[in-house]
């Protein structure tokens, strides 16, 4: 411990001596808050959507294949438990829950008042406000396509709730999803450059000689590191609810163990980059190409991942901010434990053992 000790206090003393750098880390999470958050608002189509048939006649079952059949929405690909539609919401299983109440046919015939719940997940703003634009034009087409023509409309609506994101901020949904860009990005950067920057100066190769072990080097190396990432993060989230009025509603502890496994898996990034590179230009610039535009383009951070050609779904499952990003998302706007959220904690931490392990080998054949 003591070996490990005496390099993460090396490595701090690097990053103090380089006060240019160190703003640089803390001002570009700052700075991409601000342009993500107020600046972008983005449409989405292909919602999925759980219709709950309580009536049961055929004019139900008519308006939910309407539903289905249009080129807005879409069936969950699982079974789901309607007993507890909530936390079909909360594991984002679907996006919104139509319920046909009894008396919905009855209704129809007679011409009469009736409305239709729907319950809709918010903290997607843009999502959420396309739910609502096209159930509405959904159902009043369903009712044009039964009526005799010049018949008036009955007063069959819908009637709606939002949870998670009421006023339908775009803020609520983008920000805190840059917690999982700013992460991986700014560690695979300062992971990649340090040590590429020890390989120019020939500093690398001493240490390597010194009694100590591989191990314990990339353990004292990257110790500073995580340090500065969750920083980093833990500013993002400041921002984030006191700038932009996110909510914070689930466990913030739970938050911290997924994030120091995210940490993990970007720093090993930095480690593989840096292993295969030699000099920091390169490495800057292999760290951005690699963490950058996949996390923003392919993580579900700007489109929907459902969305995609096949071949990019494929390669999104090898992205940690995939996960990260639903992780980060589902605590702070939904509360979701972590039951809810174990399928992508454990894929994220498959992930981040895989990597560790790649980067550490590389590691010991790139410095040799």
């Amino acid at each position: 411990m003591r070996k490990i000790k005496f390099i993460a206090q090396k490595e701090f003393y690097h990053i103090l001596r380089d006060p240019r750098s160190l703003a640089i880390v803390f001002a570009i999470p700052v700075l991409m808050t601000f342009i993500y958050g107020y600046a972008i608002n983005l449409d989405i189509e292909n919602i999925v959507i759980s219709i709950v048939d309580y009536d049961q006649t055929r004019a139900s079952r008519e308006l939910a294949g309407c539903f289905y059949n249009s080129t807005y929405f879409s069936k969950p690909k699982a079974r789901l438990d309607y007993h507890d539609p909530t936390s079909i919401l909360r594991s984002s299983q679907s996006t919104a829950i139509l319920a046909i109440r009894p008396g919905f046919a009855e209704a129809f015939e007679k011409r009469e008042q009736f409305n239709l719940g729907m319950t809709i997940d918010g903290s997607d703003a843009t999502v959420a406000a396309a739910v609502q634009a096209y159930a509405n034009l959904v159902l009043k087409r369903y009712l044009l396509e039964r009526l005799p023509e010049g018949t008036a409309l009955p007063g069959i609506s819908i009637s709606r709730k939002v949870l998670y994101n009421p006023d339908l901020k775009s803020s609520h949904f983008f920000v805190p999803g840059l917690v999982a860009i700013i992460l991986l990005a700014i560690s695979a950067l300062l992971t990649s450059v340090t040590i590429a920057r020890e390989k120019e100066t020939g500093t690398l190769e001493q240490l390597l000689t010194a009694p100590v072990r591989t191990e314990q080097i990339l353990i004292g190396k990257l110790l500073p590191y995580i340090v500065i990432a969750l920083a980093d993060g833990m500013l993002v989230l400041v921002f984030a609810k006191f700038v932009f009025g996110v909510p914070f509603i689930g466990s913030q502890l739970l938050l911290l163990g997924y994030g120091l496994v995210y940490v993990a898996a970007a720093l090993s990034i930095g480690i593989l980059i840096s292993s295969v590179v030699s000099t920091q230009q390169v490495a800057m610039m292999t760290a951005i190409a690699t963490t950058m535009l996949p996390s923003v383009m392919l993580s579900g951070f700007f489109f929907p991942i459902k969305n995609m050609p096949a071949v990019l779904q494929a390669i999104s499952y090898v992205i940690p901010a995939r996960y990260f990003l639903t992780i980060v998302r589902g605590i702070m706007l939904k509360g979701a434990g972590f039951q809810i959220l174990a399928y992508h904690g454990l894929s994220l931490l498959a992930l981040m053992l895989l990597l560790l392990l790649v980067a550490s080998r590389k590691f010991k054949t790139g410095a040799a």
